[in-house]
């Protein structure tokens, strides 16, 4: 039947078109965790050029409220960055402090920095966009990666202090938080606000042109203060569907997009292109929401469900061997534990669990409880034909264990009342991110409604030590904590398939990405477009 199933889904992906080895974080020692300097930038004479990336859609920029936007390290930054290793490093900030007695991080900001609009940037807009992130009232999904700051100081115009209820070694991580200006957001509804249809920021490129649903055009900002980027204009153009986005990229249309597995290798041997299979952090898996009757009845089956996946045949068939299995959230991190339940594909476990829990398999060749059919609908967002075909494959693999399980895309994805979702996580950074506000109750990306005292209390610990030791215990026993009542059934790590034209240069193929894929832009300013 495996093969069946991935004969059946190579079918379907051939008709569809008429992230390589584990890389662990490093964990930052000792004071130089706290204290760095800018390095100085070379003196370069900016070219005219042009890129043209094949984006999804926006509705808005918004980084403040959102956790995802690629457009947002081209607009934005702030007062830290990460480097193509992913460390911190400065951003706005040129230097900073941590004092451990009193817990409190003092950033030292650059001097005449402007925004895109020519006003001074000031400490008072980076207390300004914490203070509106930590605001139970704006609602933004990022507030938990700020909940330890308990009083935010301006010492002066480039400088500010944030003390924090406890150390949190991620918090330099979570402090490249787009900084946002006071001067034109004070007062604003930051959930709805015109600003963030034309923002305005201090980062490498500022707006030109929005078209909706067409294209968002950024053009070179000229006092860059790490200096003018190389190429001079970057166009977002709007291409959501996957299909449309390789035809695009075969037209000539695009010079840059991110591709599936399937239709990437397509370009592999095409001369004027260059394919980059980038590792990435980014996992996929399904996402049981708990608030929904059937789970508030059926959670126990879960384990059954996760054993009832044929992982391997997903990875070689769906991304083509572009990834890896998936068992859990930090498989790409220094603090994965290797020893926790994996949920191997086994048929035979997972019927014997539906069955120990009292489901009887009828004629139909489905499990049933109390006299109900056992089954679920998966709903999977529009245009992402990768997390579509896996939904069906895990569709499939469900019903021959006697599950009846269907996939819909909906067309606005209602997390209150689906039954699951195929969702993606995953943060090349620090431990924290993409955990604490992913699995701890009632935290701002906690879409599942996911409960579990022992997972929030390690992952409560963790973040508020800066001892290794102490972190790599915490971690891993949240992972078998998670492992035993189980958020999601996870599927796969993939890798970032990009594809450029020939004529871009500077990509960091090494870089390991985030979630889907983002991190690519973050040394954008060297990138250059060869026009010969």
């Amino acid at each position: 039947m495996k093969k069946a199933l991935i004969l059946i889904l190579f079918m379907v992906m051939a008709t569809g078109l008429c992230a390589c080895g584990n890389v662990p974080l490093k964990e930052k020692e000792g004071k130089n965790l706290y204290t760095t300097e800018a390095e100085g930038m070379e003196e370069k004479e900016p070219a005219a050029s042009a890129l043209v990336y094949g984006s999804g859609d926006y509705t808005r920029i918004n980084p403040a409220m959102d956790e995802h936007g690629e457009i947002n390290l081209l607009i934005f930054d702030g007062l830290t960055a990460h480097d193509g290793m992913n460390q911190v490093v400065p951003g706005l900030a040129r230097s900073w402090e941590f004092e451990p007695q009193t817990n409190t991080y003092t950033f030292h900001m650059a001097e005449g920095v402007k925004w895109h609009d020519g006003e001074r940037v000031t400490a008072e807009d980076v207390k300004f966009t914490i203070e509106a992130i930590k605001d139970p009232a704006n609602g933004s999904e990022n507030a938990p990666d700020f909940e330890d700051v308990e009083e935010i100081t301006v010492v002066d115009e480039n400088t500010i202090s944030f003390r924090l209820t406890a150390p949190n070694i991620a918090f330099l991580d979570y402090m490249t938080m787009a900084v946002l200006p006071k001067h034109l957001l004070e007062g604003e509804d930051m959930q709805t606000a015109s600003f963030f249809r034309n923002p305005v920021g201090t980062g490498p490129y500022r707006i030109e042109s929005w078209e909706e649903g067409q294209s968002i055009a950024l053009v070179r900002n000229e006092e860059y203060f790490k200096g003018a980027a190389n190429i001079e204009k970057i166009i977002f153009k709007i291409v959501p569907d996957d299909n449309a986005r390789t035809f695009q990229m075969l037209a000539g249309e695009l010079d840059l997009a991110l591709l599936p597995p399937r239709d990437a290798i397509t370009f592999a041997d095409k001369e004027g292109y260059t394919v980059y299979q980038m590792e990435t952090s980014d996992y996929r898996g399904i996402l049981f929401n708990f608030r929904n009757d059937f789970w508030k009845k059926n959670k126990d089956i879960i384990p059954a469900v996760c054993f009832g996946i044929d992982r391997q045949a997903i990875v070689d068939s769906v991304i083509l061997g572009h990834g890896i299995n998936a068992y859990g959230p930090l498989q790409r991190n220094m603090y994965n534990n290797e020893s926790v339940e994996h949920y191997d594909y086994n048929p035979e476990r997972a019927q014997e669990l539906l069955m120990e829990a009292g489901c009887i398999l009828n004629d139909d060749g489905f499990y049933y409880r109390k006299g109900e059919k056992l089954g679920f609908t998966i709903s999977v967002g529009a245009g992402d034909q990768v997390r579509l075909d896996m939904a069906q494959a895990v569709a499939q693999q469900l019903k021959e264990i006697g599950l009846d399980v269907n996939v819909e895309i909906p067309a606005v994805v209602d997390w209150g009342s689906q039954q699951a979702y195929l969702i993606g996580w995953g943060s090349p950074f620090d431990a924290d991110d993409h955990t604490y506000k992913v699995f701890g109750t009632d935290k701002g990306a906690n879409y599942s409604g996911y409960s579990n005292e022992q997972v929030d209390h390690y992952l409560t610990e963790a973040r508020r030590s800066d001892d290794i030791l102490v972190r790599r215990e915490a971690y891993h026993k949240f992972q078998e904590a998670l492992a035993k009542d189980p958020a999601f059934a996870f599927i796969c790590y993939l890798d970032a398939d990009y594809v450029a034209g020939k004529d871009v240069k500077g990509i960091a193929p090494d870089t390991v990405m985030g979630h889907h894929g983002v991190g690519i832009f973050w040394n954008v300013t060297e990138w250059t477009m060869d026009t010969d």
